[in-house]
């Protein structure tokens, strides 16, 4: 079975100037003072000439590069370890047309690069990107549009469509992310619509399922029912999520029940209880374990076994972010496993947001920073001995 306390194995690709340099930035972020006091100096700081601390820092350690051709030599050396690359644009918060326009476009860029990249498995994108956030909370909420909010969402799904259309021409599988609860359902909705329509003979559409959320198991076995009675493959990208605290503060705020699981082991229990679920109707479903966490690598390669899937079975991946959980990412890849990093890209001020939020994360999230510079501590001293 699969061992994530191989360090070797974790960090093969870093040289010891880029272990130091990861130790000195997860210190830097297991500080939730520090993180805050970056998240509202960085912004400044871009525009009085710190953009290449930035860039040579933590945008390095978690981001691709600035533009799709940048992140070649990324692509590159994932793929001599088997691992693949999701080229995520992580451009947000725009609001204009023109900006969703821009949005169509990079994602298709992405959807070429990967037709002619074998170490490209996913393309990925988020509806935000493409939509005003007011208008997808409207049709979230089933609220009447006026004319001219109607031909603006039909200009959204048109782009959802053209994108979800120019990947099954490219035979190219593509995640549809997850967001905020109260704009989720007109996310789900175009997710659904299309897997209806390209899913038919492969899975190539991915709806993505947040399972920090207490009802998306059940919302998960719906979607696999429509997809029986269409005919169709689901594809799902399992998640925990990112915007639990964001969730919770709305719920109190505007009094009503949280949409979050009570607590992390009622998150965990439902993460591996879908993965069971799709285990068992991998004939029809086609996911992603896009997961941090250890114990849910480990049960899904444990359950592989089990059921005597191969391990490079095509209906199955995982999935971790750029310059985290290596120790779980090049463990399983070099046990054949199918493994992907998501790999964000964009201009340094454009990502910052994501940067932020990502360090943010790590912070928060109990024991993942410690954990990461245990293991490069550990290699450090490997290497030394």
């Amino acid at each position: 079975m699969v061992s994530f306390d191989n360090t070797e194995n974790a960090f093969k690709a870093k040289t010891n100037a880029d272990l130091t340099k990861s130790y000195w930035l997860f210190k830097l972020v297991s500080n939730p003072a520090m993180v805050n006091f970056g998240a509202k100096v960085a912004p400044l700081s871009l525009n009085i000439g710190f953009k290449g601390i930035i860039k040579n820092t933590i945008f390095k350690q978690f981001v691709g590069g600035e533009t799709i051709h940048d992140c070649s030599n990324t692509i590159v050396e994932l793929g001599k370890y088997n691992i693949g690359t999701i080229l995520d644009y992580s451009v947000e918060g725009k609001e204009s047309e023109a900006d969703f326009d821009a949005c169509l476009n990079e994602t298709l860029e992405t959807i070429e690069k990967a037709k002619h990249e074998k170490h490209i498995p996913f393309c990925v994108f988020k509806v935000t990107g493409l939509a005003r956030f007011a208008l997808l909370e409207k049709v979230s909420a089933n609220e009447a549009l006026s004319d001219a909010e109607i031909n603006e969402y039909n200009q959204v799904k048109f782009r959802v469509s053209k994108i979800c259309k120019a990947a099954h021409d490219a035979n190219q599988a593509i995640f549809i992310d997850a967001e905020e609860s109260w704009i989720q359902q007109a996310i789900d909705d175009l997710a659904d619509d299309n897997m209806s329509k390209h899913n038919l003979s492969k899975p190539i559409v991915y709806n993505t399922f947040q399972l920090y959320r207490h009802d998306r198991l059940d919302f998960l076995k719906a979607s696999f029912k429509k997809a029986q009675e269409g005919n169709y493959f689901l594809g799902a990208k399992l998640v925990r999520g990112a915007y639990m605290e964001k969730e919770r503060e709305r719920a109190i705020e505007k009094k009503y029940s949280s949409p979050i699981n009570k607590d992390k082991e009622s998150s965990d229990k439902l993460y591996n209880d879908t993965i069971l679920f799709c285990v068992e109707h991998i004939d029809k479903i086609a996911f992603c374990a896009g997961s941090h966490n250890e114990q849910s690598a480990l049960y899904l390669a444990q359950l592989m076994a089990e059921k005597n899937l191969p391990k490079n079975h095509p209906h199955i991946s995982f999935a971790q972010l750029y310059g985290m959980s290596d120790h779980i990412s090049y463990n399983l890849s070099l046990e054949g496993y199918n493994v992907a990093k998501y790999v964000p890209y964009g201009p340094v001020k454009e990502v910052l947001p994501y940067l932020i939020r990502r360090a943010q994360e790590n912070t928060s999230v109990k024991g993942q920073t410690g954990r990461e510079l245990s293991l490069i501590i550990k290699e450090k001293a490997r290497r030394k001995a």
